[in-house]
């Protein structure tokens, strides 16, 4: 039987009455609070129109927004329409925690903003393609690629859109591969404090571990996107046959389900935060959080199933095109997809955002991460496949009448 957890009755009636008179957190984020990096008469707020909300606007319209789409989330080497990708992840992030925000009175407009660019700057092929992307870039340049901080680079760098610094920084701070069982936002200042930050992270390896997000708003992303992820990754386990149903994960106190325990979680978070300048679970619900993580590290992220075609396939193959995409770049190959397909692409949107230096100039490592980051999973199995035709390696997926639940479920 499914467990989920209620507030207090005290808490709900609080909760009610505030709402009923329109409270605000005093800790929220004011949308007089902006800074932006240029003052770019375009940007300033009007009453249909606030910053944050601009923020988001510009997001969703950016040149790489569409592409959320067709980025797997996990599971990359199925075709499979119920299988989540990252275009639905960022919906999922947004929604949850839209909904905890408007309980704790927090800013919806930053949160959406910062929901839903958190993973512009992700690879194809999900995690195991952004690991194998930073270990090329790395191995050739000594600087680092992370996809939350590729992120900023493709909303503030490539294309100067002039994203707020809350929202940007929201972005940067959200990896949550070291939860936390209280979040206390630690505001970045200005511009050139968030530089300096993100050029030291640039060449560490960890140097983005540690951040915390300079806002309420910024830290509630942070925990929603575990919120988001770790029980649809179980669902979508259920539905690529890699697991025979949720419920061979071990009980945890928030139960083990999607429903579960986003609510149970959302329910302790609020119970434990509302009206305080901070963001925190209690000891049980934080250390279940940390077991449902381990859970899927160990009975879906890293079976055999989910990494063997990333070893055999996609890691060669990012590497030829790695080294072919980079030649390109350094001989100014204008009729190369390099520069017909990608370059072409961000100099269009530069005309109405313009770059304090020429794109073309860019670093050719630069460049060539830039373009491979862009991609889609299918845009890179077709690229692939033009530019080394006769390659043994190739993606094998699991179709839709594979028999999969005969082959791949787990002992």
């Amino acid at each position: 039987m499914r467990y989920y957890e209620s507030l207090s009755p005290e808490l709900e009636q609080e909760i009610a009455e505030k709402q009923r008179a329109g409270w605000v957190s005093p800790f929220a984020c004011k949308n007089s609070d902006v800074i932006r990096r240029y003052d770019r008469p375009g940007d300033a707020p009007k009453v249909y129109r606030q910053p944050f909300s601009k923020d988001a606007d510009k997001i969703l319209n950016s040149l790489f927004y569409n592409r959320y789409a067709d980025k797997t989330q996990v599971f990359s080497f199925y075709r499979n329409d119920d299988l989540s990708r990252r275009a639905l992840h960022v919906q999922l992030v947004s929604r949850i925690a839209r909904n905890i925000g408007a309980v704790l009175g927090l800013n919806a407009d930053l949160i959406e903003a910062i929901a839903i660019g958190h993973d512009m700057g992700h690879t194809p092929f999900g995690h195991a393609g952004e690991h194998a992307l930073h270990a090329l870039y790395h191995e050739k340049t000594g600087r680092c690629f992370r996809h939350n901080l590729h992120s900023v680079r493709v909303l503030d760098s490539m294309i100067p859109y002039n994203i707020s610094l809350q929202t940007l920084d929201g972005i940067v701070c959200h990896n949550g591969e070291l939860p936390l069982a209280e979040y206390t936002p630690q505001p970045i200042g200005d511009f050139a404090a968030f530089d300096a930050r993100m050029a030291a992270c640039i060449l560490d390896e960890d140097g983005d571990r540690g951040l915390i997000p300079g806002t309420l708003e910024g830290c509630l992303v942070r925990i929603c996107d575990m919120l988001a992820y770790l029980g649809k990754d179980r669902q979508d386990a259920v539905r690529a046959h890699l697991i025979p149903a949720e419920s061979v994960f071990p009980e945890t106190p928030v139960g083990k389900t999607n429903a579960e325990l986003i609510n149970n979680l959302e329910v302790n978070l609020i119970e434990q935060s509302f009206g305080m300048p901070y963001l925190k679970f209690d000891e049980t619900h934080f250390l279940a959080l940390k077991q449902l993580k381990k859970d899927n590290y160990e009975r879906i992220y890293f079976q055999e199933a989910v990494q063997k075609q990333v070893r055999d396939s996609v890691v060669p193959m990012m590497e030829q095109m790695y080294a072919h995409i980079y030649q390109d770049a350094v001989s100014r190959n204008r009729e190369s997809c390099l520069y017909q397909h990608h370059i072409a692409a961000v100099l269009e949107k530069q005309r109405w955002y313009p770059a304090e230096q020429p794109y073309t100039e860019t670093d050719p490592h630069d460049l060539t991460v830039d373009f491979i980051a862009a991609m889609t999973d299918d845009y890179f199995v077709d690229y692939y496949r033009e530019l080394f035709p006769k390659s043994p390696y190739h993606i094998e997926y699991v179709g839709y009448f594979d028999g999969t639940q005969d082959t791949l479920i787990l002992p």
